[in-house]
């Protein structure tokens, strides 16, 4: 009896596992090197292996003594590894301008001339303590807030205080600002397309109910690239939206719909609208179609019947369709990148710049965090709705 107890438990297991190893490889394993970056920085502490503890009785206000910036110059010249080299120049200059062109001249004085003690013979920009401290930040520990801090405007000052980052330095908190507020928008649009198109396609059988969910999942067919692509042609000044208005004398030119907040959330609108419909279809199907008409029949107008007896009870695929689109809208990147102007980027492309562009993986994560943490509570608040509706 226990060996086929055992049996079956390893037969389950097997069935399990190809499941299990996908969500490590392709889900688990990729957010935990996202958490793990936002959070290491271990290049400056790998280049620059003697100089923190030089530094720990440093004052942080002048240039610090002869000592520190020995071992700051043994380290650089022990740096034989290009690479190496040219991630800590990124990641100091990350923190403080100027770093790139100071360190190369640097690496080339202290490399021809060992018994250099006093760096400000190279470059009287070493007597900034300002390009200490960024030193001293970086070497001190592989682990670090800086990018977290960086991903909503902040950062610390000299005496490590948490404040606001000095102005024009960083936009990531305006860009998330915006995220959030286009994401919440066109959620608000899904929900008034979304809300009568599921209760038109509800209320028919046979053929045509076929032919209105055929409509809005035909977008989940075809290549989101596409699709933005179409809206591209679709939303310019001599496109079909705009020859039409001027052709029925509705507009005296065209509209600018393009390059801007209201074409995104158009195309945004399009693409996100089938995960608003399908929730709310699925429980509009579900309710007894005798309500409305008894409803009527005790006098209420159709509005009243459907505030008061259809809307709270399709309140949960609702909540749900835009729990969906939400999610979905914040991370929209091709969409804002084609259809959006400069200042109407999400934070997607700031991601994409920080990892491709500029090569500074710890911000990518640490931005990616950011978002991971704002979907973790629109879940966990999702959660509490759904589980108070049950209790009641």
């Amino acid at each position: 009896m226990k060996d086929t107890w055992l049996w079956k438990q390893a037969a389950s297991l097997l069935l399990v596992a190809p499941l299990a190893l996908f969500l490590v490889f392709f889900f688990v394993a990729p957010l935990a090197t996202m958490m793990k970056s936002a959070v290491s920085d271990p290049v400056a502490s790998r280049a620059l292996p003697t100089v923190a503890s030089e530094l720990k009785e440093w004052d942080r206000a002048s240039a610090p003594p002869a000592d520190a910036q020995k071992a700051f110059a043994a380290d650089i010249r022990g740096i034989q590894d290009d690479e190496l080299f040219g991630d800590l120049v990124r990641r100091l200059n990350s923190a403080k301008s100027g770093f790139r062109t100071l360190m190369s001249k640097t690496k080339s004085a202290v490399s021809s001339d060992p018994n250099i003690s006093d760096l400000t013979t190279i470059d009287n920009r070493w007597s900034d303590p300002a390009f200490w401290i960024a030193i001293q930040d970086a070497a001190s520990s592989p682990i670090t807030d800086r990018n977290l801090l960086a991903a909503v405007d902040l950062t610390r000052d000299v005496n490590g205080s948490i404040t606001s980052a000095p102005a024009g330095t960083s936009a990531n908190r305006d860009t998330l600002i915006r995220t959030l507020t286009t994401a919440a928008t066109v959620t608000i649009c899904c929900i008034l397309l979304g809300m009568p198109f599921a209760m038109v396609a509800s209320s028919v059988t046979g053929w045509t109910r076929q032919l209105l969910l055929g409509a809005v999942l035909l977008p989940l067919w075809t290549s989101l690239l596409v699709r933005t692509a179409a809206w591209f042609i679709l939303l310019q000044d001599n496109g079909l939206i705009n020859s039409t208005l001027q052709a029925v004398g509705l507009t005296s030119g065209p509209i600018p719909l393009i390059f801007n907040r209201v074409g995104v959330v158009i195309a945004m609108t399009h693409v996100l609208l089938p995960f608003m419909v399908l929730p709310i279809f699925s429980v509009l199907i579900s309710i007894p179609k005798n309500l409305m008409p008894a409803a009527a029949s005790l006098g209420a107008n159709p509005v009243r019947s459907f505030y008061l007896v259809l809307l709270p009870l399709s309140l949960r695929g609702v909540v749900s369709g835009s729990l969906l689109v939400f999610m979905s809208a914040l991370g929209y990147y091709i969409t804002p990148a084609l259809i959006g102007g400069a200042k109407d980027q999400m934070i997607s492309s700031v991601i994409a710049y920080y990892a491709t562009g500029a090569a500074n993986w710890g911000m990518a994560g640490a931005l990616g965090l950011v978002l991971l943490i704002a979907t973790i509570l629109l879940y966990i608040v999702y959660l509490r709705l759904s589980s108070e509706e049950a209790r009641t």
